[in-house]
């Protein structure tokens, strides 16, 4: 036993060194925060959801510094405001002289809006929606970022399993009620955060509420499969409209959104050491989906699965085309698109 944890420990001492010699030689996914990117975005509208941390929170910074109005769609209005005023006081911080492209009209960083967003509701989405499409003449991208982890069996407001109404149905119609504003504003962009977990899940017509059994592990996996689907059929159905959808895996990013897992007292010093050694940062994690927001490399790529900002290759589960439309049908039914 003794000898096991000292093996154990000095992996983890390993990987640590690892991470530290990788961080200092530099990662070899493109950083679009600024330089010769700055104003990339400027005159862009950028939605995404569950911005106030984690991977959502470093996207909005990076696109901020790129000169994009960003609106922040979360659960959460107080924590996202906090959010939001913490990102402006680093933007000033690091030297950008104002949050609005208007009264800066030689740069500088963009605009930041907070909404309140609660995906775990249809009818906090269509509120949202509602709002939205009142108040803004254009939206040019959408990330479908916020995302729910191996919570404990539980429902939606709706009475949907809560990964997979979250991660998927609460996403779906979104943004299915956004369609209108994204092709008024083409080219424009939509990217749908997913996982590589996605290769240990399948979709079970017969229980795609989790009522006859539920693992949370594989009703994660089946969610950001659910995700892949929806972007390679949406990517379909937008064909010759200059809106463009495309999916990603983000890395395993130390973020709060393994706050359900339980990790056992005495292992937490060793996994919190392992994380830290091989886990991303939440700015590594969001750089493919700044990538795909805004890089004119992928300007009319479309239904593509990305790591690492490098086009990446799909099991044939995540590429079934019946099973894509089949899921997409259904979906419209549960979210009521459809009667």
């Amino acid at each position: 036993m003794a000898v096991a944890g000292v093996v154990a420990l000095l992996a983890a001492l390993g990987g640590a060194l690892w991470l530290a010699a990788r961080r200092f030689v530099g990662s070899s996914v493109p950083r679009l925060h600024g330089g010769a990117d700055a104003g990339l975005m400027r005159g862009k509208t950028v939605l995404i959801t569950g911005a106030n941390s984690g991977v959502g929170r470093a996207t909005a910074a990076a696109l901020l510094r790129l000169g994009a109005r960003v609106i922040m769609g979360c659960r959460d209005r107080a924590r996202a405001e906090a959010a939001a005023a913490e990102l402006r006081r680093d933007l000033r911080r690091d030297g950008d002289p104002g949050l609005d492209p208007g009264l800066d009209p030689d740069g500088g960083a963009g605009e930041l809006v907070v909404k309140e967003l609660d995906l775990a509701s249809l009818r906090s989405v269509r509120a949202f929606c509602r709002e939205l499409l009142q108040e803004e003449p254009r939206l040019d991208v959408l990330i479908n970022n916020a995302g729910v982890f191996q919570c404990p069996y539980m429902k939606t407001e709706d009475g949907f399993e809560m990964q997979f109404g979250v991660n998927h149905l609460g996403h779906f119609l979104l943004t299915n009620l956004l369609l209108g504003l994204l092709k008024s504003s083409a080219p424009s962009r939509v990217v749908v955060v997913s996982s590589k977990l996605y290769k240990y899940g399948d979709i079970n017509f017969e229980d795609l509420n989790s009522e006859q059994s539920y693992n949370k592990s594989f009703c994660y996996s089946r969610s950001k499969l659910a995700n892949i689907l929806f972007t390679r059929e949406l990517a379909r159905r937008l064909e010759g409209t200059k809106v463009t959808v495309n999916v990603l895996h983000p890395g395993i990013v130390r973020t709060n959104l393994g706050r359900h897992v339980h990790i056992p007292l005495l292992v937490k010093p060793l996994f919190n050491l392992v994380s830290w050694a091989f886990f991303k940062t939440p700015v590594e994690g969001a750089q493919t989906s700044v990538y795909l927001a805004s890089s004119p490399e992928v300007e009319g790529v479309s239904g593509k699965f990305f790591g690492d900002c490098k086009e990446q290759e799909l099991l044939p589960k995540a590429m079934d085309e019946s099973v894509a439309r089949k899921l997409w049908d259904i979906s419209e039914v549960m979210v009521g698109l459809v009667q």
